[in-house]
């Protein structure tokens, strides 16, 4: 028998992960510009379920290394990534490459399509909306850049708080900021270990973003599980929000 879905209208607060739930790096241009320089194709899906596959190894097996420094575990992880792919390199030769084209691609971290609409529509439901976030000191300028920033009203980093996800303090500290208590509020992310533990933890509801379907988290057994955030507003607005309404940022 399956799980009951959870109805998340009337929620009044959506919090988000920031990598690979609002934005994403075009990771997959880059690597396979250093597999043709090498004389090998994979196409652009190939490379992005490796890709994919490797992070639900590493949050699942190594909890917290992909929230460091990318310097300390990239050229660990390039190892899994190329085994999920077929192909073998000297990973430090490898590592120092990649680097250098993502350099010369201007290969940054970006929004998807579709997040600042989705945004815009829990604004617009009279929906809070925060961050709490595994990163470093550039989420801030990160949303700023591209326009995001405005629509947040709590924000709550690790490299700024001093906690990481799943740490309870995380989680706490950014409700204290916003005001609100955690049955209130849902909250969205990519990583079971870190998003939807801690939101566990603290008593909060949680959404996992999964691109593939179940690859990668076949261990796992949470719903609501979705392929993106697009179809968010249509699960936490009630029917009747008015979404033609002016939009409440800041």
């Amino acid at each position: 028998m399956g799980k009951r879905k959870r109805d998340l209208r009337g929620k009044s607060f959506v919090w988000f992960d920031l990598g690979y739930t609002l934005v994403y790096k075009p990771r997959e241009r880059v690597y396979r510009s250093f597999l043709r320089e090498n004389g090998i194709d994979r196409t652009e899906e190939e490379v992005g379920l490796a890709y994919h596959l490797a992070d639900k190894y590493f949050m699942r097996a190594y909890p917290g290394v992909l929230a460091k420094e990318e310097r300390l575990y990239f050229p660990w992880y390039l190892g899994v990534l190329n085994h999920k792919l077929g192909v073998e390199f000297g990973l430090s030769a490898q590592y120092e490459r990649l680097m250098e084209l993502q350099q010369r691609e201007r290969s940054k971290w970006q929004p998807y399509p579709f997040s600042e609409s989705v945004l815009r529509s829990l604004k617009r439901g009279s929906i809070g909306v925060g961050l709490i976030s595994n990163w470093d000191a550039t989420a801030r300028r990160l949303l700023d850049e591209h326009g995001l920033a405005p629509y947040f009203d709590a924000i709550g980093v690790s490299s700024e708080v001093g906690w990481t996800k799943p740490e309870e303090s995380i989680f706490r500290h950014s409700f204290a900021l916003a005001g609100v208590a955690p049955e209130e509020c849902v909250y969205v992310g990519d990583n079971y270990y870190d998003d939807i533990v801690g939101s566990a933890r603290v008593g909060m509801d949680a959404i996992l973003v999964n691109r593939y379907g179940r690859l990668g988290i076949e261990e796992i057994d949470h719903e609501p599980t979705v392929a993106s955030i697009e179809s968010l507003p249509e699960m936490v607005l009630q029917p009747h929000s008015n979404n033609g309404g002016d939009e409440r940022v800041g």
